[in-house]
């Protein structure tokens, strides 16, 4: 007699396993990972600096980037600039009563953001309002845009000078591959700015 828990539990493990071979066969996406690490370490030389910013799970990611960054991924190194825009309670109260969750995002980008920074985006289905207006305030700027999204067309493909797309519609499975991907972006970054990576 089967246990349909485990059965599940199984099949999970499988679909996350199908959609990472399938991102890691994927020679566009590998080629996108690639191409924001080396924005982003550009970014970090001139100065610059990452902000993130996301909702609900994406919120989690945004915030578990920025600690990369700004402690440390692989070794120990210099802390690199990060700013999660999903943290700050009184900011985001504030922006969302007085000006509307829609801009709780963009407003931070508009006050913290300088041309030459980096901006990555966060949306799993690719149409969070307030991920959009930040996205838009941030080309406003002069600000390196970049979007994580899913499988779906979505307006963040004009808005983002690059974009990582999952290869898969699933939000669970999205979110595996964001992380995935910005663990080998951080580890890029490091071994680019700091390496060569202690034995």
């Amino acid at each position: 007699m089967t246990d349909p828990a485990r059965d599940s539990i199984a099949a999970h493990f499988q679909h996350s396993r199908d959609a990472m071979e399938r991102a890691a066969a994927d020679p566009a996406l590998i080629a996108t990972v690639a191409a924001i690490a080396a924005a982003i370490t550009r970014s970090y030389r001139s100065g610059g600096k990452v902000l993130l910013c996301g909702n609900g799970g994406s919120a989690a990611d945004a915030q578990h980037i920025a600690a990369e960054f700004l402690s440390r991924m692989n070794f120990d190194r210099a802390p690199l600039a990060a700013v999660a825009l999903t943290t700050d309670t009184s900011v985001l109260t504030a922006v969302g009563n007085d000006f509307g969750f829609d801009q709780l995002f963009e407003r931070q980008v508009r006050g913290l953001a300088r041309a030459g920074d980096v901006l990555i985006a966060i949306s799993t289905s690719g149409r969070s309002p307030n991920v959009l207006a930040a996205l838009k305030a941030a080309r406003g700027l002069g600000v390196v845009t970049i979007g994580f999204t899913g499988s779906k067309p979505s307006d963040m493909t004009a808005l983002c000078d690059h974009l990582l797309a999952a290869p898969t519609d699933k939000t669970p499975l999205i979110q595996q591959i964001h992380i995935v991907a910005a663990h080998a972006i951080c580890t890029c970054v490091e071994d680019a700015l700091f390496g060569p990576r202690p034995a």
